[in-house]
């Protein structure tokens, strides 16, 4: 009896242990995850980043190669306003390009405030220079355009920083979570989205209207401000529609609305620089030939051709 007993005791010493260890593999599939927190989850990855920062990395190397060149005219012609939008075009782009290398930033703890901020900003210098434009496109006088950008600057500037004023208390006030991917189902943040896209929305749609009605003699006779509107409508006419199905958690939604975001950051600056700003530095160089060609027909550089 003893023998038996002998043998029989290791596997009930066994047992307890046993019975401690599948407790525990229990408890911990049952435990949340270590990253439970809902940013975390919905963290993106490296290849989304990319994504981002390359296009907009491509940019700023595109106007750095040409910034002397287009410094240059720019101080030729002397155009403030001019000038003050090269200017904040490259802040923007500047902004754009930290904005979308740090998205880590978003699951990163304790970088919240940071990163509110600085999405704060980005969005701020890309809405400055849209909302610009739409004011310049809605003018009646065209005669002098250049001039016309410097009074809906002012005007312009006022919109922003109204908005800026806004959200910042909506983010830091009362915590809403603007810029936060991970929330997808905060109802104020679809609410603030919906509302700006419905503003940005209209706006390209009047345009639109007038440049198709009998009042089109109003608007600027350039035909690729209007491939612009048309471009810019179908944009936030999509990114509301996203807006609306996101607001409802509806999966589509979601990923609609990340795909207008990717576009919008990556593309929206180089889409306004070819429509505005590259015309501007192009045609200097007509000028430049016209004059350089008056001055040597002037001189007489010509004379023999009508000999």
């Amino acid at each position: 009896m003893d023998h038996k007993h002998d043998q029989i005791s290791p596997i009930s010493t066994l047992l307890p242990a046993i019975t401690d260890i599948n407790s525990v593999v229990d408890s911990s599939s049952s435990s949340p995850p270590l990253n439970s927190d809902p940013n975390q989850s919905n963290c993106h990855g490296v290849l989304y980043t990319a994504a981002l920062s390359i296009p907009a990395a491509l940019f700023i190397v595109y106007l750095g190669f040409y910034l002397k060149k287009n410094v240059k005219k720019l101080s030729h012609r002397r155009s403030h306003v001019m000038i003050a939008y090269y200017v904040l075009l490259w802040l923007s782009a500047v902004l754009n390009l930290v904005w979308c290398s740090l998205q880590a930033w978003q699951c990163t703890s304790g970088k919240e405030v940071s990163w509110n901020l600085l999405s704060l900003l980005t969005e701020s210098g890309s809405l400055c220079l849209e909302i610009s434009l739409i004011a310049f496109l809605l003018q009646e006088n065209y005669a002098t355009g250049l001039e016309t950008l410097a009074h809906t600057f002012m005007v312009s500037g006022l919109i922003v920083g109204a908005d800026m004023l806004l959200k910042a208390i909506f983010v830091f006030g009362f915590g809403v979570p603007l810029f936060m991917d991970g929330a997808t189902t905060h109802s104020v943040k679809w609410g603030m989205w919906t509302f700006d896209e419905i503003l940005l929305t209209c706006a390209y749609g009047y345009i639109l209207f007038v440049h198709y009605s009998k009042w089109r003699d109003k608007l600027p006779p350039r035909p690729a401000f209007y491939n612009y509107a048309v471009v810019m409508f179908m944009v936030h006419g999509t990114g509301l529609f996203a807006c609306a199905l996101g607001a409802s958690s509806v999966g589509f939604g979601l990923w609609l609305y990340s795909f207008i975001g990717i576009c919008y950051h990556t593309l929206y600056l180089p889409f306004l620089y070819i429509t505005f700003l590259a015309d501007f530095f192009q045609e200097e160089d007509l000028l430049l030939d016209n004059a350089y060609y008056s001055e040597m027909r002037d001189a007489g550089f010509f004379d023999s051709d009508w000999e």
